[in-house]
């Protein structure tokens, strides 16, 4: 991950989870200098970022978050939690030498399983964003090649861990997906747009009577993107879908 892409990725998640373009101040692109500096991991601070809004939106203020100030304290919350998990990755590693035992992982899953996983997605969009490269078609290409990268980061991440939180990983994965969900609404054609709406429409109508408006909309939402992501071979990457 290059100094450029350290600024840009923070930037595009803030603005995407902002859901309004506004662009960073100077103290906003200080911030993140400081956390480039700090060397704060870019999927940390992401994850940061993202939980901050979740905590925003559970209890939504009057106010709008207007500044990346705002992610300040939970993305030094959660680089200080990173560091503390490698501290003891390295403890158990020197126990390990020792010959001294470990308790397992408290995870849902194996740790292999949630490797080959986190592996699975990161090859699965690695093919889709070559294959629309080589088609010419780049625009999406470019948000799963980033996503491919960010996958890869948290691969390692988890493998170095000597005490991972499926929960931390969790909402990293989140994050990614969002970012894909987003990249596939821009990616998408009008006219496929147009005819995945009826489709999703149409799968609805029987029940649609017997829904409040607020959650035929959001079962809409997800059936749309669920489609959506069939539609573009779209792997999912929560730990859910494991």
């Amino acid at each position: 991950m290059n100094y450029f892409n350290y600024f840009t990725e923070i930037e595009d998640a803030f603005i995407r989870r902002r859901a309004k373009h506004l662009l960073l101040s100077p103290m906003d692109w200080a911030l993140i200098e400081s956390w480039k500096e700090m060397e704060v991991p870019l999927h940390v601070a992401l994850r940061g970022i993202e939980k901050a809004f979740d905590s925003w939106e559970a209890k939504p203020r009057k106010r709008s978050i207007k500044s990346l100030l705002y992610c300040q304290e939970e993305v030094e919350a959660q680089f200080a939690e990173w560091r503390e998990a490698r501290v003891g990755s390295d403890s158990a590693t020197a126990s390990s030498e020792n010959g001294s035992s470990r308790t397992a992982d408290s995870l849902p899953f194996s740790r292999q399983a949630i490797t080959e996983h986190l592996r699975r997605g990161r090859e699965s969009l690695q093919k889709i964003s070559t294959e629309r490269a080589q088609a010419g078609n780049d625009d999406f290409s470019d948000t799963l090649t980033r996503a491919a990268a960010l996958l890869l980061d948290l691969e390692n991440d988890f493998a170095g861990s000597g005490s991972p939180d499926a929960q931390k990983l969790e909402q990293s994965l989140s994050g990614l997906e969002r970012m894909l969900s987003d990249g596939l609404r821009v990616a998408v054609s009008s006219e496929q747009m147009a005819t995945v709406e009826r489709e999703v429409k149409d799968q609805l109508k029987p029940y649609r009577k017997h829904m409040e408006p607020a959650a035929y909309e959001q079962t809409f939402q997800n059936l749309l993107l669920k489609r959506l992501r069939e539609l573009f071979g779209i792997p999912r990457l929560s730990l859910f879908y494991l």
